[in-house]
Formats: C-alpha cells, sequence, structure tokens
C-alpha cells in the first residue's frame, strides 16, 4: 500500500511539474483554457442567485490572467493594470454596492480593458516571424478576448436601449449567455441565430464586430498558419 502510494503521489508531482512547465512555456494556453471553461459555466449558474457573483469572480480571474498575459506583450503593464482596477471597482460597485446606474459605466471599462489585452496579443503573435505554440494558443486566446470585449459592449447597448435586442419568451432582457452567444457568431461570421439586434446602435457594433473577425481571421490567423507551414517546410 505505501509503494501504490509513493507512485501516485510521484505521479502527481510529475504531472504538477508538466502543468507547470506548460503554462509557464505556454501562458496563451491557460487563458484560452479558463475562458472556455467560462463559456461552459455560465449556463450552468446563469439562473442562480449567486449567478452575478460567480460571473464576478470568473471574470476577475479571466482579468488576472489576461494582465499575465500583457506582461508577455509589448502592452504597457501599468495601463492594463490600472483599467483591470477600474473595472473590478465598478464591478463591485454594481454587484455589492447594488447601484444599477453603475452597469452601463462597468460594460464599458470591461469592453475597454478587454480590446487593449486583446490588442496586446495581436501585437504579441504580429512581432517576429515565426509561430510558437504559445503564438497558436494566443491565437485562439484573443479571439475569447475579442468575444468578451464585444459581449460587453452588446450589454451595453441592452443597458443604455432595453429593448436593443429581441426578448426572451418571458419578455426579459438578453442574459449575458446569449449576448456572448450573439458575440460568438458575429465575430466567427457563422450567424446570428434567435438573438437579432433591432436597435440602430446594436446593429451598428454587430457590423463593426462581423467586419473585426474578417480582418482578424484574414490578416492575423491567416498568417499564423503560413508562418507555421513555412517553418515545417524548412
Amino acid at each position: 500500500m505505501r509503494v501504490e502510494a509513493t507512485e501516485a503521489e510521484g505521479a502527481g508531482d510529475r504531472w504538477l511539474r508538466r502543468w507547470r512547465i506548460l503554462t509557464r512555456r505556454n501562458p496563451s494556453a491557460l487563458l484560452l483554457l479558463v475562458q472556455l471553461l467560462c463559456v461552459l459555466l455560465y449556463p450552468l449558474v446563469e439562473d442562480l442567485r449567486a449567478a452575478n457573483t460567480v460571473l464576478g469572480v470568473a471574470g476577475v480571474l479571466i482579468l488576472l490572467l489576461a494582465l499575465r498575459m500583457i506582461r508577455h506583450t509589448r502592452g504597457r503593464l501599468a495601463t492594463g493594470i490600472a483599467l483591470a482596477a477600474a473595472a473590478v471597482a465598478l464591478n463591485a460597485g454594481y454587484l455589492i454596492g447594488g447601484y444599477a446606474g453603475l452597469l452601463p459605466w462597468q460594460a464599458a471599462m470591461e469592453a475597454v480593458f478587454y480590446f487593449y489585452a486583446a490588442a496586446c496579443l495581436v501585437g504579441y503573435m504580429l512581432a517576429d516571424r515565426r509561430a510558437s505554440t504559445d503564438e497558436l494558443f494566443a491565437a485562439g486566446a484573443t479571439f475569447t478576448l475579442l468575444v468578451w470585449a464585444f459581449t460587453y459592449v452588446l450589454a451595453l447597448c441592452q443597458a443604455l436601449q432595453p429593448s436593443a435586442f429581441t426578448a426572451t419568451q418571458a419578455g426579459t432582457p438578453r442574459g449575458w449567455t446569449d449576448l456572448m452567444f450573439l458575440s460568438f457568431a458575429l465575430l466567427s461570421s457563422t450567424g446570428i441565430g434567435d438573438v437579432v439586434p433591432l436597435s440602430g446602435l446594436a446593429r451598428a457594433v454587430a457590423d463593426v464586430e462581423m467586419l473585426t473577425g474578417v480582418m482578424y481571421l484574414a490578416l492575423v490567423v491567416s498568417r499564423l498558419i503560413g508562418l507555421a507551414v513555412a517553418q515545417k517546410g524548412d
């Protein structure tokens, strides 16, 4: 029994070491993994009373991981920290303080931070002529950062214009999961689904997001794929 326990502990230590090496060499992979887990988590907790708290904690975690990635790029960490701190403060005031008027400001600040983090990662991927493994993970992480940023912009539209999107069957405004679904669909140019922007402002944001998604795939992702193929050819 002791031998088996020792072997299990050794296997666990080896797994932890490999995980630390992976996340140290490929920090973008951890950011992408956490974002995808949050996408799967949100629908499970959105109807709970503590949904806002869970979403807030998850948002802070992603902010911290995004700051970690900004440190690996040419972006200014101080700018990222300032934007993240402002977003967390506004989020806390909205969730804990109950100040509903802070919702538009919180959504706007979150959007600014995620756009800044995405821009830093794009610069990181375009900085050289080699496509490293972490840069390939960064392509996915940047895409999800852009999805998050536009989701907050869509949430801002709904906060300013409650009828900006088609309402649910119960007549209530669209939740975070619905807006994120719309953001994924628009950025990937795969359609809209049952969440349709109605107001002029919401449709204008949808136009910009679709253009951003097309340009991101055409300019950034295609370049990384080309570099990766060229490296294999060498």
